[in-house]
């Protein structure tokens, strides 16, 4: 008898993003689908808000309302005197948010074609956040103003954790007790449950699934997730369910609740491709018992040992990082020392089976960044696993996806960035990473410059001088349009006392390469880090004005410092000055923790002054007010220098002749050659035909055969690496001395066109 091959369910649970695919379910069908499985993956964030938001889903949302007698706000009273309104228009905006109907955009900006409730009251600043960028993205914000006031309607009536990114996340968050979520999910389901659960008895009866996966990236999915896996103990009990995601591989790595395996029978930890082929030889074993028991009572003879006892099951004692509820009762958590499957052999991302053109491109904030979040679809991917600095006091650094840092050569990922872009006909690409490394994507960019291959990318760095101007014009070349990076608290001495590894002035000569190459810059902020003045918080927003003022950062967003159970800051408070006073270790959820912090400044304060200062400088607007407009209460006036950034920028790049190791890459076309004879000695002409504009470059004859044939070389052969040190060997002997020659006016232009230094 052959061991069965268990069917295979994946589901990412409500909600997390409108316009793309989350890429967890994606990855792990790539995986086992490489390895043989059959595997099914569905988005039921995405499918429950297409079955809400439709003519038939609103009319069965007001109906419940209508019957409910809910306590109603003024703007709930006017959204449902607007039912109408809403039915004959769902569809239309739907359609335009999903692309399918860009005409609808002059109707939802010039007419009073949209029911307006709450969401509304603060458009005036279209005109500015937009100015000349179109009429499709006004509409399309103002489109999801709408749905965002549908959403409101929902939370104050039937679906009080309805959220389009944090669907009960309250539920979730630092949930040392199991106690809350155990309630909410014994009561009866409302109507936004029933909707969700009207797609999961669909989605089991078209799949069959022997073994359902839902991934949990954040707090916002646990409810859904447990309400769906209670569904399938439900109906279909012998089918096992799992676990993994980034919310329990930070918060539940100390589960002890029993409950919990009442809905989930296996949860797994830190990456899922190891634990799941584990866990699917135990399922196939247990399929295997359960079909020789069939065989049995139909009179067959299996020609396999059969378990002595009815209720004998398969060891579990192979399995990998996964916690289950064992015979007694209790928690188990077991995890035999398989090795890792390397980040060389995680295979390709498979999208297949989401319905990649329904995804909506929403625009919720007024922000470059949060735009790309949100508007447009990504594909999803990772240049490297982990994080090589790894080193950031606030950051996990401790657990598996920080910790074990791992490549994979740029041919592949270049081979598995095109099977995506033939399977999906995208060609976004959002690099997941903590951090890209910076070499790797160098390797990166050479090589989809090499095949050819064009895509448009963007994605998280460290603001780290490897990211010289050279390289960031090469990312630039390759198609990245944006990147995001950690400035945190923009202090040195906070900075170094997270163990960044970069200072402002660092910061502020990267930014600025970023941004003379093209590329848009996103900084991360962050207030409240342990001792952290008043003083240094002022003084941060400075450098943060001061960085928006020189047009080097284009847009930014502050975090309040959160301290966690595996970073190096909740692992050991007393050497950053803090106490942890709570929450003491429960049986379920552990990871954020509060802290005091008696040295530092009341951090609550600054929150909205923070963000008012921010939002108004990525405007491009009162940068030259003092500080202390943006509070309501006095502050300290900045010691930072005023020209602290200008400063920076105005430090000299390190010359060519002293970096002869590094590579030569050329941007452009290979040159036309011709010589010329003049009055006083004869000259080569190369000349340039470029996408924007031809030019010609003059050198002294002796140099133009040589100069030639270096860039027609630097144009056709990427494989092999000609440093500078390699240009001068060959450099002609009977020209001007080479050192000379960088410093001449045609090296200047070529440097200039796009000779880089790499």
């Amino acid at each position: 008898m052959s061991v069965p091959s268990p069917r295979i369910l994946l589901i990412t649970p409500p909600l997390t993003q409108l316009n793309t695919p989350y890429p967890a379910t994606a990855y792990l069908k790539g995986f086992l689908g490489g390895r043989g499985y059959h595997v099914s993956q569905a988005d039921l964030g995405l499918e429950l808000v297409l079955k809400i938001f439709s003519p038939e889903g609103l009319g069965r949302v007001f109906d419940a309302i209508e019957a409910g007698r809910f306590p109603l706000s003024d703007n709930a009273r006017r959204m449902i005197r607007l039912r109408q309104s809403y039915q004959s228009t769902i569809g239309p905006v739907m359609r335009f948010l999903q692309n399918k109907d860009n005409t609808l955009a002059p109707r939802i900006c010039h007419s009073r074609f949209l029911p307006e409730a709450g969401r509304f009251d603060n458009v005036a600043d279209l005109e500015n956040a937009f100015g000349t960028m179109g009429l499709t993205d006004q509409a399309r914000h103002l489109a999801t103003l709408y749905l965002e006031d549908l959403a409101d309607l929902l939370k104050e009536t039937v679906g009080p954790q309805f959220g389009f990114s944090r669907y009960a996340e309250k539920l979730g968050l630092s949930a040392t007790s199991f106690d809350e979520l155990h309630a909410a999910l014994q009561t009866p389901p409302n109507l936004l449950d029933e909707m969700l659960l009207e797609l999961l008895d669909g989605l089991l009866a078209r799949t069959q699934p022997d073994v359902v996966g839902f991934t949990v990236p954040f707090p916002g999915n646990l409810y859904g997730a447990l309400r769906l896996a209670g569904r399938i103990k439900e109906i279909s009990p012998s089918t096992y369910t799992c676990m993994g995601g980034g919310y329990p591989n930070t918060e539940l790595r100390t589960i002890r609740e029993p409950r919990f395996f009442d809905y989930i029978d296996f949860l797994t930890l830190d990456d899922g491709e190891g634990p799941w082929l584990r866990l699917l030889e135990h399922v196939s074993g247990c399929l295997l018992l359960v079909s020789s028991s069939d065989e049995l009572s139909a009179g067959i003879q299996p020609d396999v040992h059969q378990p002595e006892t009815s209720n004998e099951q398969p060891e579990t004692y192979l399995l990998q990082r996964t916690f289950l509820r064992n015979a007694a009762g209790e928690v188990e958590y077991i995890n035999q020392p398989f090795a890792d499957v390397p980040h060389a052999e995680v295979g390709t991302p498979d999208y297949s089976d989401l319905p990649l053109t329904e995804y909506l491109s929403v625009i919720e904030v007024l922000n470059p960044m949060h735009r790309l979040w949100s508007d447009g679809r990504w594909n999803k991917l990772t240049v490297a696993h982990g994080c090589y600095w790894k080193r950031c006091s606030f950051c996990d650094v401790t657990l598996d996806y920080i910790a074990r840092y791992e490549t994979a050569p740029s041919t592949l990922l270049v081979d598995r960035i095109e099977q995506i872009v033939r399977q999906t006909g995208q060609t976004g690409f959002h690099f997941v990473d903590e951090a890209a490394p910076p070499l790797a994507l160098r390797d990166l960019a050479i090589e989809l410059l090499r095949r050819q291959v064009r895509i448009t990318w963007w994605g998280n760095i460290r603001f780290e001088k490897t990211f010289t101007p050279d390289l960031c014009r090469l990312l630039a070349a390759s198609g990245c349009i944006a990147v995001s990076g950690g400035l945190e608290v923009a202090s040195d001495r906070l900075l170094a006392l997270m163990e960044k590894g970069v200072t402002i002035a660092q910061v502020a000569r990267v930014t600025d390469g970023f941004t003379q190459a093209g590329i848009m810059v996103h900084a991360y902020l962050m207030y409240g880090f342990p001792t952290e003045t008043t003083q240094e918080t002022v003084d941060s927003l400075e450098v943060v004005r001061q960085l928006f003022a020189a047009g080097i950062v284009q847009s930014g967003y502050w975090h309040r410092f959160a301290m966690t159970a595996h970073s190096p800051v909740g692992r050991n408070p007393a050497k950053y000055q803090v106490q942890q006073i709570g929450p003491e270790p429960g049986p379920f959820a552990w990871n954020d923790l509060w802290h005091d912090d008696p040295t530092g400044a009341d951090h609550e304060l600054f929150g909205p002054g923070l963000a008012k200062a921010l939002y108004n400088y990525l405007h491009g607007v009162a940068l030259q007010e003092p500080l202390g407009f943006w509070f309501d209460f006095k502050v300290p006036k900045t010691t930072v220098p005023r020209q602290l950034i200008a400063q920076a920028l105005q430090e000299p790049a390190k010359p060519d002749v002293a970096r002869p190791n590094n590579r030569l890459f050329w941007l452009g076309n290979a040159p036309e050659l011709r010589q010329e004879s003049g009055p006083k000695a004869a000259r080569a002409i190369l000349t340039f035909y470029e996408q924007a504009e031809d030019f010609e470059i003059a050198v002294p004859a002796a140099v133009g055969a040589w100069l030639h044939q270096l860039l027609t070389r630097l144009t056709t052969d990427y494989d092999t690496k000609v440093t500078l040190k390699d240009a001068a060997g060959s450099y002609p002997t009977n020209a001007q001395p080479w050192e000379q020659f960088l410093q001449s006016s045609a090296w200047r232009q070529l440097r200039e066109k796009g000779l880089l230094v790499l």
